[in-house]
């Protein structure tokens, strides 16, 4: 008798037909994203997810370069069922590939903003839609600059986070977590009447335009409210969707930098995820998971989830075509 047993593992690795999803050891194999193929040749591919491991833009904690790698681990236990609640196999019909992660040189800051651009550039060239997980916020404002590019500006946002991001930086070279948005709206990357930001519970004094739901206003009102909201904002134009980690409160999602009290659980960052089906989203990112401040991965496994929510949003607008 034959022993098959080296081709049910490291399937990021062997597997042939970019469909389906095999089932693996949960605890073993290489870590792509949801045991995605690794691969540079993204010809024919839907979604291509890959990571920007970069924290020095950073105004408190850093560690979120580790955020790839750790979303990767944790999304191993994610894509061992059919996601929950759509109870369909996304990749059935939707060609995802994991690029792995941008080369980033550390040891000259100031050539990274531009090396992030022509990554996604790279990508966006092949046809495919982009996933990226973060390293800080600041990753967000080159990859605006190349979906801006792509789709056309203004751009529609919808931004989750406890911060609104918008604080006022005129220094062209800066490397900042917390002003890229700032510098997103005075480059026209994005339109304020279209975006939303949701869960912000940080003052600033000027959210330049950007329809706020906080996070009083999304415990108050509830998820089929937002949901509701951000359509009736957004509408069918191309809309960049952004995911800061901080957005939930750190009972949630400990392992992050800047840890904000009064945060969205899991639970209701999910259900308004699921609720985005008519969205036109253009591009995506997950930022700020720090690993280092984790406990049990639940940042991390967060992360995952919701990673795979828009994979799952994706593939049933492909199917609805």
């Amino acid at each position: 008798m034959t022993n098959n047993s080296h081709i049910k593992i490291n399937d990021a690795q062997v597997r042939e037909n970019p469909y389906g999803m095999q089932r693996e050891p949960t605890f073993s194999g290489i870590s792509s994203f949801m045991r995605r193929k690794y691969s540079k040749d993204i010809g024919g591919a839907d979604l291509v997810v890959s990571g920007i491991p970069f924290d020095l833009a950073v105004t408190y904690r850093s560690g979120a370069r580790f955020g790839p790698q750790a979303i990767r681990l944790a999304s191993a236990e994610v894509a061992s069922t059919k996601p929950y609640p759509w109870g369909f196999d996304p990749f059935e019909n939707l060609v995802v590939i994991d690029f792995g992660d941008c080369f980033l040189d550390v040891h000259n800051p100031l050539s990274i903003h531009q090396t992030i651009i022509e990554h996604a550039r790279h990508i966006l060239e092949s046809g495919a839609r982009m996933l990226t997980f973060g390293g800080d916020h600041y990753i967000t404002y080159p990859l605006l600059k190349a979906h801006a590019e792509k789709f056309g500006k203004p751009l529609a946002l919808i931004h989750f986070d406890a911060h609104s991001d918008t604080w006022p930086d005129d220094s062209p070279d800066s490397l900042n977590h917390g002003s890229m948005f700032y510098k997103a709206m005075n480059d026209g990357l994005i339109d304020p009447r279209h975006s939303v930001q949701i869960g912000i519970r940080t003052w600033n004094d000027d959210f330049m335009g950007i329809h706020i739901l906080d996070a009083t206003w999304v415990h108050r009102h509830g998820t089929d409210a937002v949901v509701t909201e951000v359509e009736r904002i957004v509408g069918d134009r191309p809309a960049y969707f952004t995911f800061d980690i901080d957005c939930l409160d750190p009972a949630f999602a400990p392992g992050t930098g800047t840890p904000v009290c009064g945060g969205l659980s899991t639970a209701q960052a999910l259900s308004i995820i699921r609720g985005f089906s008519e969205l036109n989203l253009i591009g995506m990112d997950i930022v700020e998971v720090a690993p280092a401040y984790d406990h049990s991965q639940i940042t991390a496994l967060a992360a995952a989830h919701i990673a795979s929510d828009l994979i799952c949003l994706l593939a049933k607008r492909k199917t609805e075509k």
